[in-house]
């Protein structure tokens, strides 16, 4: 029972195909679609024309078939949706009424849910009797409390979508199931969980539900991030729209600021490799914000049991993890110096009242599952 999983972004597609065992057999990518692509599925590798989505699904196609895996043998594909909003809260088979949904979603996500949109349309094109499934970044935060959740804003300007949602949801829930595997079956009462990458945030995790996460209406608001300035005062916003314009302050906010724009580059490796003082500067932002919301998010729990890190920068940047690690230190928080520069998974000391550890993120595998789960229901419900 073969799983295809397709995460649309705006000009690019991965796919990774999984096993009913949820091994991952094949994992590709089209780039820089809408003209000369970059081609990397199995055998087939390089320069390809792909003028849009369901050309460079063709090409997964082909590239699957010659690396001997069946299209025929797939059961499903799952994909990835960033925003599901306040209704589509659980994976779920795609109908025409989740199209709707997603679609409706579109002013909340407008950059992110048409791209994946066009990935389900593109299935849909191609092997139409093929069953579509959907994980939203946005569903994992359907339990956060209200009070958490709400703007203190009227009614009326609540009524036009305006809450937090929270993102990176697929990644907490890859990350509650991981730390249960590796706790035989049960999770920490209170987990602080990073996800560290070019897109930030954070999130509070009790009982392996989410109270509280760092971005809100949309992936902008919380941690310091590559290119996204975060958290910032609602007046700062307009102060830029009256002087650059809606579309120019949102470029500003959204592609220029973060990392970028406090040390001149997004990518954290070259900030590490500058070493200017702008460099520092950007790296130490990034630290005392993540420290900062993550006291917040312990508030939010009362206390911690719990801190794990994952995304690129939560993997694989020793410097940063040991400097958050640090700040949390009055949260009983402490950790090997050693197994963190080594990478290890488990950086906590024998016997700390607070374990930490680096969770390898596994979004692909986490919406095959998801679907499967679907689909294993679905059967259920038809005996």
């Amino acid at each position: 029972m073969a799983v295809l999983v397709v995460n649309a972004g705006s000009s690019s597609l991965k796919v990774a195909v999984f096993d009913e065992g949820l091994r991952e057999v094949l994992a590709g990518r089209v780039t820089e679609i809408g003209g000369a692509a970059r081609v990397e599925i199995g055998p087939l590798q390089g320069a390809r024309v792909v003028p849009d989505h369901a050309a460079a699904l063709a090409l997964c196609f082909e590239g699957m078939e010659e690396a001997g895996i069946a299209v025929a043998s797939l059961r499903a594909a799952a994909h990835r949706v960033v925003h599901g909003g306040a209704g589509l809260v659980a994976p779920c088979r795609v109908t025409e009424g989740v199209v709707a949904a997603v679609e409706a979603c579109v002013p909340l996500a407008p950059l992110h849910n048409p791209a994946n949109l066009t990935g389900i349309r593109a299935v849909a094109a191609l092997v139409p009797d093929l069953p579509q499934y959907a994980s939203f970044d946005t569903a994992f935060h359907g339990s956060v409390p209200e009070v958490a959740a709400r703007y203190a804003i009227p009614a009326e300007a609540e009524a036009l979508g305006l809450r937090r949602y929270g993102f990176h949801g697929i990644s907490y829930a890859s990350v509650v199931r991981k730390v249960q595997e590796m706790a035989s079956g049960s999770v920490p009462e209170r987990m602080l969980v990073f996800h560290l990458g070019n897109g930030a945030s954070a999130c509070g995790i009790v009982q392996g539900r989410s109270v509280a996460t760092t971005m809100g209406y949309s992936p902008l608001d919380g941690l310091t991030m590559g290119t996204r300035a975060g958290a910032i005062d609602g007046n700062a916003v307009l102060r830029l729209a009256e002087v650059h314009g809606i579309d120019g302050a949102a470029r500003i906010l959204n592609r220029e600021s973060g990392l970028l724009g406090l040390g001149g580059a997004s990518d954290m490796r070259a900030l590490q490799r500058a070493g200017t003082e702008a460099a520092r500067f950007a790296v130490a932002h990034f630290c005392y914000w993540a420290v900062r919301h993550g006291g917040s998010l312990a508030a939010a729990m009362g206390g911690v049991d719990a801190v794990c890190f994952t995304g690129g920068i939560g993997e694989n940047d020793a410097r940063v993890r040991a400097e958050i690690l640090r700040g949390l230190g009055f949260l009983g928080v402490g950790f090997d110096e050693a197994a963190n520069m080594a990478g290890a998974g488990v950086l906590h000391p024998a016997g700390a009242d607070v374990a930490v550890w680096i969770v390898a993120a596994e979004e692909e595998r986490q919406i095959a599952m998801e679907a499967m789960q679907v689909m294993a229901s679905e059967r259920m419900g038809k005996a």
